[in-house]
This record gives structure tokens, C-alpha cells and sequence, in this order.
């Protein structure tokens, strides 16, 4: 990016609300259902219907409100968005304009730089329209009414963000919460979560904002990153030329890598907004308020803040475990059952070994095939000697192959056990301290890494069962009393 402008950018996220039935009837909201098979006379806009408010929707728009710190408007009302779409029935939009339900609140992110808070201007409720399909026509298109009425949060950023990599750093924090709090499955692959950015740029220094252009539809982080970067590099190559940025809605093509022109950018007064009269204001009263507090789940900042300060995690390690809710739940549930002196090794194990089979066989933590009541007796039998963790190791693999045994049914049965005989031991480090006459001159010479090739011999030859430690620690007393021994006369 030329050093000479900056880029100023906000992003509008539609989250869709995690109801049965959509927002203004009783049609069901599930993903992939025969085309139109989901519509009712609602939804298709046939005369004489009325739209009835979902009250679910309402819950999950108070729920994001006191999530995020904004203001819960306790009367706020209905407009009609009019424009042209063959997806769109009613020929207008049933949306929120001059009273949104929620205006204000922010959301922090953790830059390179920092933390940088990015403030909400509002966030309101309408219905999605229907979908378009080409694929199976040749030369029309079909209709697909099924999204039609689904309901939808639109959530709106101030200009705060400064770079795509801070934009793709919001996304991601706004669809983790919107998880966490239950409102939303995050699916971008099915349009759960989608994103419109909006791009301007202007020479460093200046205060007044740029043109922007509006990057449409984008429903993936990495998609999101790479658009808002080659609109930025265009605009600012537009400019340097001496051209004038047009205000514009446009696409991204993932394949070619660039925006193309959709259509020209429209203002609030070419959707004619007017108050729709087939719906009363909507009134919150407290009560409400107050049940959907007390129901929030702790936030992730707050239990971020709480593993580092409590369980003495390290930054890195809270931030991953407060990155999905489920992950997060699994860990406290196995720490619950450990003990709070055990948090680092639950996230060790959880972080480590768990999350990296899952991800290899691209699966989640709700689909872990163990418990963390497993992960804790796995734990708690490395902390107090039972077993190694090359052994706990094999616990986890039986674990994760189906095997129902419990962990000290497993220990027994499989021999995991570690050995306790310290005469045994104390003959296997004299063993390999003869064996390896090489690795003990060079331990003596000062190359302290010699001594793994040791303690390595030992744990072979107790086949793994030797505690690491104890081993290293008694081919270090072996060493040194042979050192002291008085030589021979």
C-alpha cells in the first residue's frame, strides 16, 4: 500500500438468528430443503397477508445488544426497504431505518499493535429476501423462495478499521461471539454469516473520508482480506492516475482475484423508507432485558481475562481457548474435574494433542470421541506418577479408536503403568552409562545435551515405563558419585 493514503473501511455483517421459524411467519428456516418447499403465504406476499414479529428474533437482537455494551432501544419500529429484486415478492424489504434496536457498543480486537476497539453504529432486524438460481435454467433464471423471511441482524461497524487484516480481525471476533452467545451458527458455507465491506481511501493525514465503494456478499475471512486489499491498491491506483472514484457496489471474484463493478452505489432515499403499517412499534419493557442478562454466558474477553488471571494460562493459550465456544466449554468441564493447580496441562493436552487429531480429520470439538472427564483422569495419572505421557499418549489414541475401557481399566490392561522398582532403575542407568562411554565423556566435557542419549538408552530399555524425570535425575547422581569415588589404588 502506497505509504501516501490511508484506507478507511466498515463492514455491514448480516447474522442469521438462530430461530425455527422465520421472522414475520411460521415457515421453517432449515438449510438445504427442496426448492419453495419452505414458504408460506407470507413469505410469497400473496394479498390480504400480514406479517406477525418473531419474538426469538427479538430475544437474539436483546441478547447481541447487551453483548456488545450497545443501547437497547425500548421502542423501536418497522420500515419497508423498497427496491426491485425477482427474489424479493413483496417488491420492498421489511427492514429497521431511523429506530434500530440496538445502536452503540464496540467490540475489541488484538492487533500486532495492541488492542483497538472498534465501535457499532447500530444493529437492526429485518428479513432476508429469496435467492436467484442459474445453474439448472438455460437461458432464465429460477427462484428460490425458501431464505425468503429468514431473519436477519444487520450489524453495522463506525470506519474504524484501518488495514484488511484489522477488518478480517473483527469478522472473526463478531462470529465468535455471535456463536458464543447463541444466536447464530457462523455457517458461511451457507450464508449464515455474510459480509459487506466498505472501502475509501484518502491521502494520510486528511480528515475528510474518501469515496467509498461497497464490496458485496463475501462469506469467507480469507475472501474478505484479499478483496479489501486489491480495492484498496485500486483506489489509491485510480487516484494517483487523476481519476475519480464513483460510489459503486461491487463483487469479488475469488478465482481472478479482483472487484468488478455490480452497479452503482444506492443512497437511503432511492429505497423510499417509510414506516411499514402492518407493524406496531416494537416495546421492550426491562423485565425482558433483565431475563436475557442473566441468561448471558461469561464473554469471551471476560474469560480470557479470567483464565490468564486464575489458571495462570498464557495469553496465546486463553485467546485459543475462548476462540469457540465448545472448546472453551471442554476445557472448564475437564479443569472442574482436575483442579485449578492442573489448568496448564488440561490446555496443554487440549490444545495440543486434541485439537491437532480434530483438525486433522477436519472436525470440531463437539465431535472429540472423549470426554473431558477423560482429559482429567488422563492428566491426573501423569501428574501423580501412574503413567508417562508417551503413555498417556496411548490412553488418548484407545480413546479415540472407540475403546470404552476406563483409564485405569486401560493403564492394567495395556501395561501403561510406570515403573516404580527404583532398584530396576538404578541397574538400567548403570547399564547405559557402560553402554555409552562416548555420551558420558561428552557430558563430562561439558556437552550437556549428551545426556539425553542416556536418559533415551534407559527409557528404552525400561520400554518407556521409567518416569523421564526420575531417570534423569538418577544418571545425574550416578554421574556425580562416580566423579567423587575415590580412585582405585
Amino acid at each position: 500500500m502506497d505509504p501516501r493514503y490511508e484506507a478507511v473501511i466498515g463492514l455491514e455483517i448480516h447474522v442469521q438468528l438462530l430461530t425455527a421459524s422465520k421472522i414475520f411467519s411460521a415457515a421453517a428456516t432449515r438449510y438445504g430443503a427442496e426448492p419453495n418447499r419452505q414458504v408460506s403465504f407470507v413469505d410469497a406476499a400473496l394479498p390480504g397477508t400480514l406479517p406477525v414479529l418473531n419474538r426469538e428474533a427479538v430475544t437474539a437482537a436483546i441478547r447481541f445488544g447487551l453483548a456488545v455494551g450497545g443501547k437497547i432501544a425500548r421502542s423501536s419500529r418497522f420500515a419497508r426497504k423498497h427496491y426491485f429484486y425477482p427474489d424479493l415478492p413483496k417488491g420492498y424489504q421489511i427492514s429497521q431505518y431511523d429506530q434500530p434496536i440496538i445502536s452503540g457498543g464496540g467490540l475489541t480486537i488484538r492487533t500486532d499493535r495492541g488492542e483497538k476497539r472498534i465501535r457499532l453504529i447500530r444493529a437492526h432486524l429485518e428479513e432476508d429476501a429469496g435467492k436467484s438460481l442459474h445453474e439448472d435454467f438455460h437461458g432464465m433464471s429460477g427462484i428460490d423462495l425458501n431464505r425468503a423471511g429468514t431473519p436477519l441482524l444487520e450489524i453495522v461497524t463506525a470506519p474504524d478499521l484501518s488495514t484488511p487484516t484489522e477488518a478480517a480481525l473483527f469478522a472473526r471476533a463478531l462470529h465468535t461471539l455471535v456463536r458464543w452467545i447463541g444466536i447464530c451458527d457462523g455457517n458461511l458455507q451457507e450464508g449464515s454469516f455474510r459480509i459487506d465491506a466498505n472501502v475509501s481511501v484518502r491521502p494520510r493525514g486528511e480528515t475528510r473520508l474518501g469515496t467509498r465503494r461497497e464490496i458485496k456478499n463475501l462469506n469467507s475471512f480469507r475472501f474478505l482480506e484479499q478483496a479489501i486489499a486489491y480495492e484498496i491498491d485500486w483506489q489509491i491506483e485510480a487516484l494517483t492516475a487523476g481519476q475519480t472514484i464513483e460510489q459503486a457496489t461491487v463483487l469479488f471474484d475469488p478465482h481472478r482475484g479482483e472487484t468488478r463493478v455490480m452497479r452503482s452505489k444506492e443512497e437511503a432515499h432511492d429505497y423510499r423508507y417509510f414506516p411499514d403499517p402492518d407493524l406496531l412499534p416494537l416495546i421492550i419493557d426491562e423485565e425482558w432485558i433483565e431475563v436475557e442478562r442473566c441468561q448471558l454466558p461469561e464473554l469471551p474477553d471476560a474469560l480470557r481475562a479470567r483464565l490468564i488471571a486464575d489458571h495462570a494460562l498464557p495469553e496465546a493459550d486463553a485467546h485459543l481457548l475462548t476462540s469457540d465456544k465448545g472448546l472453551a466449554d471442554f476445557y472448564l468441564a475437564a479443569v472442574a474435574c482436575t483442579g485449578v493447580s492442573h489448568a496448564k496441562s488440561c490446555a496443554n493436552w487440549l490444545l495440543v494433542e486434541i485439537l491437532g487429531r480434530l483438525h486433522k480429520e477436519n472436525r470440531s470439538i463437539t465431535e472429540a470421541p472423549l470426554t473431558p472427564q477423560q482429559l482429567a483422569d488422563l492428566v491426573l495419572r501423569i501428574a501423580d506418577g501412574t503413567i508417562s505421557s508417551a503413555a498417556g499418549k496411548r490412553l488418548l489414541a484407545a480413546w479415540w479408536s472407540g475403546d470404552p475401557r476406563s483409564v485405569d481399566s486401560l493403564i492394567a490392561d495395556l501395561d501403561l503403568a510406570q515403573m516404580r522398582d527404583t532398584a530396576l532403575i538404578d541397574r538400567l542407568v548403570a547399564e547405559a552409562i557402560a553402554a555409552h562411554p562416548k555420551a558420558v565423556a561428552e557430558y563430562r566435557a561439558g556437552k550437556e545435551k549428551a545426556l539425553n542419549t542416556l536418559v533415551g538408552a534407559v527409557m528404552k530399555a525400561s520400554q518407556g515405563k521409567a518416569n523421564p524425570q526420575e531417570v534423569r535425575d538418577r544418571l545425574l547422581a550416578a554421574l556425580i558419585a562416580e566423579d567423587s569415588s575415590p580412585p582405585l589404588s
